[in-house]
């Protein structure tokens, strides 16, 4: 016996932009929006990758670096093409003490953090 991941949960402001905008970034459809408990929700359906990504309305801001986030591959494009496009939907690049390394911090509309990194999800591991 063991246990299985079955959902990333993310904090916003406002979960369904959110989840748009997670949306056009994984190029995945939002699979749910609505209420439970008096919370407001989103749910995405990554092909390929996790069972599901929940974004959860919360009344606070982001107000520190976050303990856990996502690491991204471009996927049929080089490094530099899909940080064009991720900028192009909204994303930012930050530096949250990384120096030089070969992957970028990013932050969604939220200031949530997210890396970019150099190698393709489409090619083999080196």
């Amino acid at each position: 016996m063991s246990a299985r991941l079955s959902e990333l949960a993310i904090d916003a402001r406002d979960s369904w932009a959110l989840a748009d905008w997670w949306s056009a970034v994984l190029e995945t459809p939002v699979k749910e929006k609505g209420h439970e408990g008096g919370m407001r929700f989103a749910t995405l359906a990554p092909p390929d990758s996790l069972r599901e990504i929940v974004i959860i309305d919360v009344p606070e801001g982001k107000t520190v670096k976050n303990r856990v986030h996502l690491d991204l591959r471009p996927h049929g494009c080089d490094q530099a093409t899909e940080l064009e496009r991720l900028k192009a939907l909204g994303a930012t690049e930050i530096d949250i003490g990384q120096g030089d390394q070969t992957w970028i911090v990013l932050a969604d509309p939220e200031g949530n953090e997210f890396c970019l990194l150099r190698g393709r999800f489409d090619e083999p591991a080196a």
